[in-house]
This record gives structure tokens, C-alpha cells and sequence, in this order.
């Protein structure tokens, strides 16, 4: 698999897509490989506050339910609602459509904490 060069990637599987102070978070596409067929997300609450590695939303599959963790912190700004009833478009498009919320960044120094594609291929 080619991860997209211009996102940030951390050790848990989720990818962000950084524009200005706002961040775009998704599940990588080996953390939906490894979920199986996705059935229904769990969102956080816009405007909720979330803390740097702290579970932010919950993804349910065929095997598991499974944390999504907040690659950074801030605030919760939207969240993905076209998913609801098509939690498929995370097997299919995790990189694109298949988008979980997105933050608005309160410490961008932690974004020099994330992989960059080339590291985050080397662990996937």
C-alpha cells in the first residue's frame, strides 16, 4: 500500500490531512484491513475538546470494537455524518470519503510528534 505523502500518520493507525489550524482524522487503510467490514461509528460531539492519545471515538466491525485515538489535541469542529448507514465507505475509501472528524489544532507543536508516509509504511 502507498500512504498519501501529504498526511501526518501516527503509531495507532489514523492518518491526518492538515489544512491551516484544522486537521482531518481518519483510520489508516491497514486499520480497516485489520477491522474487517466496518458497521457503525461511535462520533465524538462537535465542540468536544480532545486530549493528545485519548480515545476519541469508537469504530464497530464484524470483529471488534475498537478506540480511535486523538493524534492530537483540540477541538472537535465535524464530524463525517455521510458515513452514517454507509460505515462500508471506510473499507473502501479510508484515506478519502471514509473521513472520521476533524479538530481544530490547540498545540501544533505535537504534529512534529507524527510519521511522515515513508515511517508510517515501514510499521504498517
Amino acid at each position: 500500500m502507498i500512504y498519501p505523502t501529504h498526511f501526518k500518520y501516527t503509531d495507532q493507525h489514523e492518518w491526518l490531512h492538515i489544512e491551516g489550524d484544522v486537521a482531518t482524522v481518519g483510520i489508516t487503510h491497514h486499520a480497516q484491513d485489520q477491522l474487517g467490514d466496518i458497521v457503525h461509528v461511535e462520533f465524538p460531539a462537535v465542540g468536544k475538546s480532545l486530549a493528545k492519545g485519548k480515545s476519541a471515538c469508537e469504530i464497530e466491525s464484524v470483529k471488534s470494537v475498537s478506540d480511535v485515538y486523538a493524534p492530537i489535541s483540540g477541538t472537535v469542529t465535524a464530524v463525517n455524518t455521510t458515513l452514517e448507514g454507509k460505515e462500508a465507505v471506510i473499507n473502501a475509501d479510508p484515506h478519502g470519503g471514509g473521513w472520521l472528524f476533524k479538530l481544530k489544532i490547540s498545540n501544533p507543536a505535537e504534529l512534529a510528534e507524527l510519521m511522515d508516509s515513508v515511517a508510517y509504511t515501514a510499521i504498517a
